[in-house]
Parts: structure tokens; C-alpha cells; sequence
């Protein structure tokens, strides 16, 4: 190793520190202890990656009209009832223009995943994370923030982002039956029926399929979207919904024996 002044050293020692190797203590001098962990550094950058990255494109099937009731008859509702949640709820693609899994990253999330140290300090500093929603104007492609947030942590980025149809938060992911938020993103990528699917499985471990059987749009919605939800009038928009649809003749189907 070249030989570096106290600064540098002091320097190299705290980036080292920050990034998980233990230099010793931070006191400028290039002792074996920092030597040794500059050269696991080195190593572990030089070594090839174990792990592959995360997947946002797959099949990229599109819903089709059978798999409203298909999925509805699972929690005994028809399909008004999940197109008026999709309506009110959900976004109008599952997908975006690339064929990439419909994303928005939220740095308020990532602010609270992250929570205290020196991955939050790095992710505020790069703009990525801050504490309260609205700080800051959100970009018209979320990709790019999400991208470097992942380079800090990546399953706090996933769980800090809303995916697919459902505009399902990350941090949802082990109430909808997946180990972790990867694991539900690279799912939501093969099809929207697997992303609606998940909306479903949502719905029922918050508690809300009663509700929707009842056509109870108030507590729905009180569930759904929290107790601000009259403020935005969620329960009047799930009823006009409902009541669209429900004037349109549905898709026939029939559950297997």
C-alpha cells in the first residue's frame, strides 16, 4: 500500500468503518488493523457477486376478464366488487412503458426501514431518504432512486417502494404470504393476476372481506386507506364504482367442484 498522510488515513479508516471492516481505532495511523481491513475491502469487491440482482421484468402477463371472478370467489365476491377496489385503489397498469414492474419509491419509507446509522446517514445525504412525506417532488421515473437505494440496503429499498396493480407497499410483503419484499416484487413481475392476487390476500389479512361482502365502503375504506379516509371521500368513490360495474353484465364463470 502507497504510502498516505495522517489525513488520508484518518480518512480511509472512517470509509472503512462506515462500510462494515473494522480498521481499529480512527486514529490516522496505517496499522496492520487497517491495512488488514483494506485488503478485505479489496477482496470482497474484487470477488464475484453470490447473489443475483433483483428482477423487475418478467412474463408480464396482463389481467385478463376471467380472473376477477376467478380470484373474487376465493373471499365469496363477485367482480364489481374487486373493480371498484381496483378503481378507487389501484393504478391502471401493472407494468410501465418498458415492461419494468409499475414502482414508486417512497424516501420517507426508506427513512423509517433504514431506521438510525450509518446506512441512513449515506441515503440522506444522497437525497435518497428523509424524514417527512412531501419534503421533496418525486421524479417521473422511480427506477434511478430506487437503484442507488439499493446499493445501500436492498431489501429496505424493496420494502420502501409500492408495486404493481395494487400499489402494494414492500413492507406488506410478509402479510401477503412471501418471505420477503424481493420475493414479492420478482412475483408481481410474471403476471397482474398474481399482483391483484396479492391486493386479495391483503384485503384478507387486514381483515376487510367482510366489509367488502357487506358492501361496507366505509369501513372498507376506514381500513384500507386509514381514518382520513372521508376527508377523500374513499367510500363514496368505492360505492360509484361498485354501482358502475354492477350495471355491467359480468364475465360468466363457474368455481371448479
Amino acid at each position: 500500500m502507497a504510502k498516505m498522510d495522517r489525513a488520508a488515513v484518518l480518512a480511509l479508516q472512517m470509509a472503512l468503518k462506515e462500510i462494515g471492516f473494522d480498521a481499529g481505532p480512527e486514529d490516522g495511523i496505517l496499522g496492520p488493523r487497517t491495512r488488514g481491513a483494506a485488503g478485505d475491502y479489496l477482496a470482497a469487491k474484487e470477488a464475484p457477486s453470490t447473489i443475483a440482482p433483483v428482477r423487475f421484468t418478467g412474463a408480464g402477463r396482463r389481467l385478463k376478464d376471467i380472473d376477477l371472478p376467478r380470484i373474487g370467489a376465493q373471499i365469496g365476491v363477485g367482480e364489481d366488487e374487486l373493480h371498484a377496489v381496483m378503481d378507487v385503489e389501484a393504478r391502471g397498469s401493472g407494468f410501465d412503458g418498458q415492461g419494468r414492474l409499475a414502482m414508486l419509491f417512497e424516501p420517507h419509507v426508506f427513512y423509517r426501514e433504514l431506521g438510525p446509522g450509518a446506512d441512513r446517514d449515506r441515503a440522506v445525504a444522497q437525497g435518497l431518504a428523509y424524514r417527512r412525506w412531501g419534503t421533496r417532488a418525486y421524479p417521473k421515473d422511480s427506477y434511478p432512486r430506487l437503484l442507488a437505494a439499493i446499493r445501500i440496503d436492498e431489501e429496505a429499498a424493496l420494502r420502501s417502494a409500492s408495486w404493481g396493480l395494487p400499489q402494494m407497499m414492500g413492507f406488506n410483503a410478509e402479510m401477503i404470504g412471501y418471505p420477503t419484499a424481493r420475493a414479492m416484487v420478482e412475483a408481481f413481475t410474471q403476471s397482474e393476476d398474481v399482483q391483484l392476487q396479492g391486493m386479495v390476500d391483503y384485503i384478507v389479512a387486514a381483515g376487510l372481506d367482510d366489509e367488502l361482502r357487506r358492501h361496507d365502503w366505509a369501513g372498507f375504506a376506514q381500513g384500507y386507506n386509514g381514518p382520513s379516509y372521508r376527508t377523500h371521500g374513499y367510500h363514496t368513490k368505492l360505492r360509484t364504482a361498485f354501482l358502475k360495474w354492477d350495471r355491467i353484465p359480468d364475465t360468466p364463470y363457474h368455481a371448479a367442484a
